[in-house]
C-alpha cells in the first residue's frame, strides 16, 4: 500500500496492488478515522474515479458528519496500471481487484455508489461478499441493459479523435453526445473532456487503456444480454438509490419503475435533460445520496 497526497485537490492517492501485481489506483477522500459509514464509489466501464470528485468532497467535507470517500481507477483506467493482457478488463477480475482494494484500504464495508459498470460490480460484489455493501446507489444500470446503449458506446471506447485541446475535446464531446445532455452548457463539456482525455507528455490521449474497445467489440449485440435480476434481489437487504438519466439508451424506464417495485427499500429518481450516465456532483445529486447514505446508516446501526 502507498499513498500519495497531492496539494490543494482534496484527495490522496492510494495505490495498492492487485492479486496478480499489477498497480491499482484510487482516489482516497476524507478522513481515516470516522464513525461514519464509508463510501466507495465505482465508476463506468471507460471512466476513472475522478467522475465522482464533487460527490466525494461533499461527503468527505460534511460539516456534520465528515466521511471516507473511496473512488476507484480499475485496472486500465486512469492512474492505474493497464493490463498486458485486455482480456483481463473482465468484471469478474475486476471485482477481484475491488475486494484488494478494500482490503488494503482497511473498509469493511461501506455504502456503494456504482455508475453503469460500477452498478454491475455493486450487484456482483452483493453475489460474493454481501456484508461488505451497507447500501447502495445504482447510477444508470440495472438488471436489464438495453443493448443500444453497449453499441453506442462500443462506437466510441478507443475510436474518439485525439483533440489538441481540452476545449476542442469538449466539442467532439459535445457533438457525440449533445442529443443525450441538451441541458449541458460549456463549462460541463469542458468537464467532461478533462476526464475524457488526460496530458501525456504534452499531448491528450484517453484516460484509459485503448485495448478496452476489444472488450466490447466481443460482445454479440445480437443474442439476448443476461437478465440480472437474481443479482439485483441480492441487494433486497440494504436501501437503495437507483438513479435514470431521462435520455438513457441503457436503462429503461420500465426497467427502473420494476426496480422500484422489487427492491423493499428502492428510491428511483430520473435526472431530466441526462443521459447517460447523469453526473452525481450537483447539490440535488449529493443531497439524495447523502438522505441514502443516512438510510443506511440507521439500517446498519
Amino acid at each position: 500500500m502507498l499513498t500519495a497526497t497531492t496539494p490543494d485537490t482534496g484527495f490522496t492517492s492510494f495505490y495498492t496492488s492487485a492479486r496478480d501485481g499489477l498497480r491499482l489506483h484510487a482516489r482516497d477522500y476524507g478522513p481515516l478515522a470516522s464513525n461514519a459509514l464509508p463510501v466507495v464509489c465505482l465508476p463506468g466501464f471507460a471512466r476513472t474515479g475522478a467522475d465522482f470528485h464533487e460527490l466525494a468532497l461533499a461527503l468527505s467535507r460534511d460539516e456534520a458528519k465528515p466521511r471516507r470517500v473511496l473512488a476507484l481507477d480499475y485496472r486500465g483506467r486512469g492512474l492505474s496500471a493497464y493490463d498486458k493482457d485486455w482480456k483481463n478488463y473482465d468484471i469478474r477480475v475486476e471485482l477481484d481487484d475491488l475486494m484488494q482494494v478494500m482490503v488494503a484500504a482497511g473498509i469493511e464495508a461501506a455504502v456503494f455508489v456504482g455508475t453503469s459498470r460500477g452498478s454491475l460490480l455493486t450487484m456482483a460484489l452483493g453475489a460474493a461478499r454481501p456484508a461488505m455493501i451497507k447500501g447502495v446507489v445504482l447510477n444508470d444500470m440495472g438488471p436489464i441493459i438495453d443493448a443500444r446503449g453497449l453499441l453506442r458506446i462500443r462506437n466510441y471506447v478507443g475510436k474518439l479523435p485525439l483533440p489538441r485541446s481540452f476545449t476542442e475535446g469538449a466539442e467532439i464531446l459535445k457533438r457525440l453526445s449533445d442529443q443525450q445532455f441538451p441541458l449541458f452548457g460549456d463549462a460541463e463539456w469542458e468537464l467532461m473532456a478533462r476526464r475524457t482525455w488526460t496530458d501525456r507528455d504534452g499531448t491528450l490521449k484517453p484516460d484509459y487503456d485503448a485495448n478496452l474497445m476489444k472488450v466490447l467489440e466481443e460482445l454479440d449485440l445480437e443474442a439476448p444480454l443476461p437478465v440480472l435480476w437474481p443479482y439485483f434481489d441480492g441487494l433486497n437487504e440494504v436501501p437503495m438509490l437507483a438513479i435514470r438519466g431521462a435520455n438513457s439508451d441503457l436503462l429503461g424506464e420500465k426497467t427502473l419503475t420494476e426496480m422500484g417495485e422489487r427492491h423493499p427499500d428502492c428510491e428511483t429518481f430520473t435526472a431530466p435533460g441526462q443521459g447517460h450516465a447523469p453526473m452525481l456532483g450537483s447539490k440535488d445529486m449529493v443531497r439524495r445520496i447523502g438522505r441514502l447514505i443516512t438510510r443506511a446508516e440507521r439500517r446498519a446501526a
